[in-house]
């Protein structure tokens, strides 16, 4: 099954006949990078209305190289351009901030280098100063449910406990971000109180793990995971995974509606509306 790398939104664009404009389309779309079935780097270039690809490109490591066209109006614009050939592909960043496009970029250019380089987000030195967890201790990141996500139902007091997360990550008094980032949101100082004051968590969410993790579950190995690198990766590269809003498929798999996959501000309003619900329903049956 294709494994996604990257993925953001990004429209297509186009050189003017006879002339070195590039017009940009109107349609919104996402530039998707996986590693295919067939074991190469695919370059793809999807319809978020429709769902459809519509570029399928494939990459072999240091053939190609994204970069900006520095001409283009608004400076927004980049060329995907190959060493072996003269073929250019033009696209537009859709992102409503333009904070993290070269964040985009680098990571793009660091998978045309090689297919199985980390990405990197935020301070690029948060990876090599940080002590390595076990490679055991690294989540996996794919757009398909982990094993079992289907049937993981959480209950009204874990939803409860996320909405408070939610509401006390907006009640900071912090300058609002251009968008909210899950980042921002699991992190080591929201996560860690759940396991101490609610142990009950913790075997629930080792079957959601790697396999080979020590047992028996514990709130230490949890901790272990959530201040890894390898977790701040994945929860950043799902967090960019739900900005492309074509992660609807998976977020049924967590019990939550299809327009959750849509965006971050929507997967995290169906939390909470699912924690508003889940404890009503509670409610009603203990009066």
């Amino acid at each position: 099954m294709a494994e996604t790398l990257l993925a953001f939104k990004a429209g297509r664009a186009f050189r003017r006949p006879g002339t070195n404009f590039v017009d940009p389309q109107p349609e919104k779309g996402a530039i998707v990078l996986t590693n295919s079935e067939d074991g190469l780097l695919h370059f793809t270039w999807k319809n978020r209305r429709t769902g459809e690809v519509q570029e399928d490109l494939i990459l072999f490591p240091s053939d190609a190289s994204f970069v900006k066209v520095p001409q283009a109006t608004g400076g927004r614009v980049y060329v995907l351009k190959f060493s072996s050939s003269d073929q250019r592909h033009f696209f537009w960043m859709q992102d409503a901030s333009s904070a993290r496009d070269e964040e985009f970029v680098n990571n793009v250019n660091r998978l045309l280098e090689n297919p199985e380089e980390n990405l990197q987000w935020g301070s690029t030195s948060t990876a090599t100063s940080q002590p390595q967890a076990p490679t055991s201790a690294q989540p996996s990141v794919s757009t398909q449910p982990a094993a079992g996500a289907a049937n993981f139902q959480a209950t009204p007091e874990q939803l409860a406990q996320l909405q408070a997360l939610l509401q006390s990550a907006g009640a900071a008094g912090a300058p609002p971000a251009p968008e909210l980032s899950l980042t921002d949101i699991l992190t080591p100082a929201n996560l860690t109180p759940l396991f101490t004051s609610h142990p009950e968590l913790i075997p629930t969410l080792f079957p959601h793990l790697p396999p080979d993790l020590p047992m028996p579950p514990s709130a230490e190995v949890l901790n272990r995971v959530i201040n890894s690198p390898q977790f701040r990766a994945a929860v950043a590269n799902f967090d960019q995974a739900l900005r492309t809003g074509m992660l609807g498929d998976l977020v049924r798999g967590l019990g939550l509606p299809a327009e959750a996959g849509t965006g971050i501000v929507p997967f995290l309003n169906a939390i909470q509306e699912q924690a508003n619900r889940e404890g009503g329903e509670d409610s009603m049956e203990t009066d």
